[in-house]
């Protein structure tokens, strides 16, 4: 989701610029996630191993927000990593450093409260189109939600993010390439 020129200009101003590498780890599984991040430049993604399956649940692309939002708000261990997949400028934000700032600008923590909501309805979408639709329709809604994903992540793990293999996802663009 892009934020708003405001809350860009709040991480910019708050955060601290780290330069990431490619594969990069910002956050293990099963840390307790501490930090919010706002993607200047790069790519990142949301993950969770699944008995040794690496299963890719959520791009984050520039201009974009990230963090293990459960482990960051109820302060538990992560059920998902957070790396990198392109070299990668973020700005850090500690959670006490956007409490402060919400303190201060009850606009602000509207703001956040509204973000945090469109994300976990992001995510239900996510999970309903995950048990309701075909691998097909799922890459369809990508290609028009996301096409930008589609220029930016590799395709294992654009893949893993549709539940499906490699070779079917080759499969399956193949089939719409010929539509």
């Amino acid at each position: 989701m892009k934020i708003s020129p405001e809350l860009r200009d709040t991480f910019r101003c708050i955060g601290k610029v780290r330069n990431l590498t490619k594969k990069e780890c910002v956050l293990e599984q099963g840390d307790v996630s501490r930090h919010a991040y706002f993607v200047e430049s790069g790519c990142l993604r949301l993950w969770h191993n699944d008995e040794g399956k690496d299963v890719s649940l959520k791009f984050f692309l520039q201009e974009e927000l990230c963090a293990s939002l459960q482990s960051f708000h109820q302060e538990l261990p992560s059920k998902y990593g957070l790396e990198t997949i392109a070299p990668s400028v973020v700005r850090v934000c500690t959670k006490q450093d956007l409490r402060n700032f919400m303190e201060q600008s009850p606009a602000f923590r509207e703001y956040v409260d509204s973000v945090m909501v469109h994300c976990m309805a992001n995510y239900q979408d996510l999970f309903a189109d995950r048990i309701s639709n075909s691998p097909e329709d799922r890459y369809q809604v990508l290609i028009e939600r996301e096409p930008e994903v589609l220029n930016t992540v590799p395709l294992h793990y654009i893949a893993s993010y549709l539940g499906i293999t490699p070779v079917s996802l080759s499969r399956i663009r193949r089939k719409m390439e010929k539509s």
